[in-house]
This record gives C-alpha cells, structure tokens and sequence, in this order.
C-alpha cells in the first residue's frame, strides 16, 4: 500500500471538494465538509492544521467513502 502524504487541512478540503464535498461550516478548529447525494449527506470533520496525522487522515479518508488514491505520494 503506498504511503499517504502529509496534508494540511486546507489541501484536504481541496481534495474532497473534487469529489463534491462543500464547506458547510466551523466549529472550532474543525471544518465540516458535507456532499449531499440522494437523500442522504456525508459529513466529515477536518480539523485544521498544518500537519494531519496519518491514522486521523484515513479516518478522514473512511469517513468520506472515498479510496486513498488522491492522498497518495506521486512517485
């Protein structure tokens, strides 16, 4: 499994909203990104900082059904 790269919170913000994630608010450090689909909504807290954590990345990552490729190192 390739390694995941160290991101801020502002380039993983940028990440989901290519996959059609919006910012819908702050509540303190976090920043809530939402993407509305069917009659559903996904909601992730990304807390904002410079430097995210890996286990807290992934959790970011499962949290948003999406697959690590695009928070992958390019080699």
């Amino acid at each position: 499994m390739p390694e995941l790269r160290v991101l801020s919170a502002a380039d993983v913000c940028r990440i989901l909203e290519t996959f059609g994630f919006k910012f819908a608010r702050q509540r303190g450090s976090h920043l809530i990104m939402q993407r509305r689909y069917g009659g559903t909504t996904v909601t992730v807290p990304v807390p904002n900082h410079r430097e995210l954590k890996q286990g807290t990345l992934r959790g970011i990552i499962k949290q948003a059904g999406l697959s690590t490729e695009p928070f992958e190192q390019r080699q």
